[in-house]
């Protein structure tokens, strides 16, 4: 079997990191930004953090920040029309993954014009050009979306969320920098931290994973085992900070290769449908669906719960699996993450049109146990 592997060509981590944007927007001979961003993160300074770097430089740019947790298909529309009226050559995207997915796709469709409808980026897009230029600062450490190849828009219309798949889209550059993640709030550290121990777990069990790929995500489940908790209780611990931001993104680098599967499949219309915020969604099914799962994985559930360090030599693997998924559980109860739908207003009456778009979405197929609506549909009543 051939397996691909792509990242990012320059990545730049550690606190403080921004200050090395003057250097490398030098080096790509660019000269104007549009900062893509959100209206919060200008409000509470932390794109500010970013920006006085670029003045102090006195590299120009341009703000666009209609960028919404949930970014729609009229949000690209408008970054791209901001991006042409602005004479910008680059997008530096401030951000989860909300501001680093509308910038990629701002930046594909504007060197891909015949993309512009926005929904025919949905799945694996023919695209022929690479993005404009993308400088990527990820402010929560969960998406990982500076070093994926991967972009999630939400279709208005069809109120579904599109997984944009296109090696074109990943960043030039990756800047992570713990300094834009201390502000961060407690429930959104949880949510986001907890999206990327999702993104470890389904990257190692799913039907695309292989060795190179196993030892990324199990390396970012040990770490954030060992962080996310002091990050949600010490927003401002520099260690635990980095250690997530580092973490996420090492999962990241793998599950982008490799696919991940039907916890991604479920969450997804709960963000297109009912707008919960996809971190929150992740972290409520995953302990039950890697309850689904561990027959099918159960050497990789033996992984798990050393990585986080609930293995006791002598288990059998049945065992190992059961403690794994419990440690998941218990880590994001610590870190207050709901434990039921109903919690988020989610009705019996929603759960056959959320199994529908489940089924349906393009995640669903990289499980590593087979599923149908049904199935789907149970196990969206166990965690109502």
């Amino acid at each position: 079997m051939i397996h691909r592997f792509i990242l990012n060509e320059v990545s730049y981590f550690g606190p403080g990191a921004r200050k090395m944007l003057p250097q490398e927007i030098k080096r790509l001979g660019l000269h104007k930004a549009l900062v893509a961003t959100d209206k919060e993160l200008i409000r509470f300074g932390v794109a500010q953090k970013v920006l006085d770097v670029l003045e102090e430089a006195g590299v120009p740019y341009e703000l666009f920040s209609e960028i919404k947790p949930n970014p729609t298909v009229s949000n690209v529309k408008a970054g791209v029309k901001a991006f042409s009226e602005s004479g910008a050559d680059f997008i530096l995207a401030i951000g989860g993954g909300s501001s680093i997915d509308t910038a990629k796709a701002i930046g594909i469709i504007t060197n891909n014009p015949s993309f512009s409808d926005v929904v025919s980026l949905e799945g694996v897009a023919d695209t022929q050009r690479k993005s404009v230029p993308i400088i990527a600062l990820p402010t929560t450490a969960g998406t990982a979306a500076e070093v994926t190849i991967n972009y999630v828009i939400t279709d208005e219309e069809k109120q579904k969320k599109m997984v944009c798949v296109d090696p074109n889209d990943i960043p030039a550059i990756a800047i992570v920098d713990a300094e834009l993640m201390y502000t961060l709030p407690k429930s959104l550290t949880a949510a986001t931290g907890m999206d990327a121990l999702t993104h470890a777990i389904e990257g190692l069990i799913t039907k695309g994973a292989w060795e190179m790929s196993d030892m990324f995500e199990i390396k970012a489940i040990e770490m954030i085992n060992r962080y996310l908790e002091t990050a949600v209780k010490e927003p401002t611990n520099p260690e635990a900070r980095n250690g997530m931001a580092v973490a996420q993104y090492i999962a990241g680098m793998a599950f982008s290769n490799v696919g991940l599967g039907v916890v991604h499949g479920m969450a997804h219309p709960l963000g297109a449908i009912f707008d919960i915020p996809h971190g929150v969604a992740n972290a409520l099914l995953l302990p039950t669906i890697m309850e689904f799962n561990a027959p099918a994985a159960l050497d990789k559930y033996v992984q798990i719960a050393k990585a986080m360090d609930v293995y006791v030599p002598g288990m059998s693997r049945e065992e190992a699996a059961d403690a794994a998924v419990q440690a998941v559980k218990d880590l994001a109860v610590r870190v207050g993450i709901p434990q039921h739908l109903s919690e988020l207003g989610i009705q019996e009456k929603d759960l056959d049109r959320l199994a529908d778009a489940a089924f349906a979405d393009v995640c669903t197929p990289g499980n590593p146990r087979e599923v149908n609506k049904e199935i789907i549909l149970n196990l969206y009543q166990k965690v109502l």
